[in-house]
C-alpha cells in the first residue's frame, strides 16, 4: 500500500490519499505539490487586495489524474482555513472526512451562511490531530489569521520535517520580522501560532513552507515530481 500527501497550493491545504481495500502502512511515502491557482505573477502584495487576477493554470482534478488518483480514492481532506482562496476545491470530494477545526467550522461566512456543505463529513477538531496516528502527518493548531486556522507537520523518509504555515505567514518577510499579515481575525493569537511554529521548525530541525510566498514555491519541485 501507498499513502501519498496532495498538496494542493492554494485552494486544497492537504489531502491523504490512502488506496481503498488495502491495509494502512506506517509512514509517508510521497509528498505531491499541485498547482490550484496563482494571483499576481510577480507575488508581491497589492494595495488593493480585491485587484488581483487569479488565474488557474490547471484543474486539481487533471493533476490527480496523471498521478493516477480519483477524487473517489481521497479519504480525507484538511483545509488551512476557510478563506475563499484555500477552500474552492473541497467539494471535488464529497466522500472525503473534511479535518477542520470546530472554531473554524463555527465561523459564520457571508451572510451567516456555513462556510462548508452541511452534508459533507467533518471531523470537527479541538486542537493538533495526528492524522494517521503514527506522526508522519500532523494537523497544528495555529489561529489567528481565522479562528481555527491550521497548519500541517509532514515527515518524510528522506526529505525530513517540512511545515506547511497555510496563511499563519504570508511570505518569507512576514515570518522573518514577525509581521502580522493581513485580512488577520486576532493579530495577538498570530503571533502565537508564529512562536509555536518557530518552536516546532527547531525541535523538528523542520523546513518552513510558505503558502503565498512565489519566490520561494518556485524553488520547489511542482508534480508530476515529489518529495519523499
Amino acid at each position: 500500500m501507498k499513502r501519498f500527501l496532495l498538496i494542493a497550493a492554494v485552494l486544497i491545504a492537504a489531502l491523504g490519499a490512502l488506496a481503498p481495500g488495502v491495509a494502512q502502512a506506517a509512514g509517508l511515502e510521497r509528498l505531491y505539490i499541485l498547482n490550484c491557482g496563482e494571483g499576481m505573477p510577480d507575488g508581491q502584495q497589492p494595495a488593493d487586495p480585491k485587484a488581483t487576477h487569479w488565474y488557474r493554470p490547471k484543474t486539481l482534478a487533471s493533476q490527480l489524474e496523471a498521478l493516477g488518483v480519483q477524487p473517489a480514492d481521497i479519504t480525507f481532506v484538511a483545509v488551512s482555513h476557510t478563506h475563499g482562496d484555500h477552500i474552492g476545491n473541497v467539494e471535488l470530494f464529497p466522500q472525503a472526512m473534511l479535518l477542520v477545526q470546530q472554531a473554524e467550522y463555527d465561523w459564520p461566512g457571508a451572510n451567516n451562511a456555513p462556510r462548508f456543505q452541511p452534508a459533507h463529513p467533518v471531523t470537527k477538531l479541538d486542537g493538533d490531530k495526528d492524522v494517521f496516528g503514527d506522526g508522519s502527518v500532523t494537523i497544528l493548531s495555529t489561529p489567528g489569521h481565522t479562528p481555527g486556522h491550521q497548519s500541517l507537520l509532514v515527515k518524510l523518509p528522506k526529505t525530513g520535517a517540512v511545515v506547511l504555515s497555510g496563511d499563519a505567514v504570508h511570505f518569507q518577510a512576514n515570518w522573518d520580522h514577525r509581521v502580522v499579515p493581513s485580512m488577520n481575525v486576532d493579530a495577538e493569537q498570530t503571533k502565537a501560532s508564529m512562536e509555536r511554529l518557530a518552536g516546532i521548525l527547531a525541535q523538528e530541525k523542520a523546513t518552513l513552507w510558505i503558502n503565498h510566498d512565489k519566490a520561494q514555491r518556485d524553488g520547489l519541485t511542482m508534480a508530476p515530481g515529489f518529495y519523499e
